[in-house]
């Protein structure tokens, strides 16, 4: 499901849906953030995809606890500023009172194919990666440091987001799309083996696609198993309701962060009425 999705991707149905290009998208909870607040775009949250999905992954011979990540020479992956995961470790240099500083001076911007490639060919010493990157970077030999499980309580992943003029024109069609939503989060937590191999098969089908141009040579010996994806998806909680507490949180340190102008009421994003119990 979303969580499956590339930063690129995400980024990309930000853009879309900014644009006008399209009324539907799954995606993570920041950048509809930042979409409805920067851009302007009427959006409405109307269901959750999972909870969690997010960690930090590291080389156990160079870093054993959080702190190691401010000393000096450390390379750290992230995606740039804004995105989901940019915001979960700034979240962690909260949490765990790390040097923001020295954290930031050891960041290197980019996505997550590439930050996973980077680790392959040795070039990243930790790194904060969406699920299943995360995953995929301990089959190269690195440790699951943090989830986010363990920095944000009760984190919201994903959700199903759609224009506002679509709920006004066509309230059927959103009720039809929550209604498959839910139906998807049961199924995946009733059969998660048969989901992790219909996943993973499409990521192999999908296969350089998923990857930067220029380092599809190594992308090509990158195989995304059922057994990682299995694994990753057990570190996510699939449903789709939402708590606006969790919102209004979100919101609120995405603010505090300067990535928005200013806070709003989760309210204002969210129109829960098409969940049913």
């Amino acid at each position: 499901m979303a969580s499956y999705e590339s930063y690129i991707t995400g980024m990309a149905l930000a853009s879309a849906l900014a644009r006008g290009d399209i009324q539907v998208a799954y995606m993570c909870l920041i950048p509809a953030i930042n979409v409805y607040a920067n851009a302007k775009v009427p959006i409405k949250i109307v269901a959750g995809t999972h909870k969690y999905g997010y960690g930090l992954v590291v080389n156990p011979e160079k870093i054993k606890n959080v702190k190691d990540l401010e000393e000096p020479g450390i390379r750290i992956g992230c995606v740039r500023e804004g995105g989901a995961i940019d915001v979960l470790l700034h979240k962690t240099i909260d949490k765990y009172n790390l040097d923001e500083k020295k954290i930031l001076n050891n960041i290197q911007r980019m996505d997550p194919p590439k930050q996973v490639l980077t680790i392959k060919t040795g070039q990243l010493d930790a790194a904060f990666l969406p699920e299943q990157w995360a995953s995929m970077a301990e089959d190269l030999g690195f440790k699951m440091l943090l989830m986010s499980q363990d920095v944000w309580p009760e984190m919201q992943g994903s959700v199903l987001v759609v224009k506002e003029e679509l709920i006004r024109d066509h309230p059927e069609v959103v009720e039809k799309l929550v209604k498959i939503s839910q139906k998807a989060t049961d199924w995946i937590n009733q059969r998660p083996q048969e989901a992790a191999e219909i996943v993973s098969r499409q990521l192999q089908e999908a296969g350089g696609s998923l990857f930067p141009v220029e380092i599809a040579d190594i992308a090509a010996k990158t195989e995304i198993t059922p057994e990682v994806l299995l694994r990753s998806m057990n570190r996510l909680e699939y449903t789709t309701d939402i708590d606006p507490a969790v919102v209004q949180e979100a919101i609120d340190y995405v603010a505090q962060l300067g990535y928005i102008k200013s806070s709003f009421k989760a309210g204002d994003i969210l129109d829960l009425s098409f969940i049913k119990p």
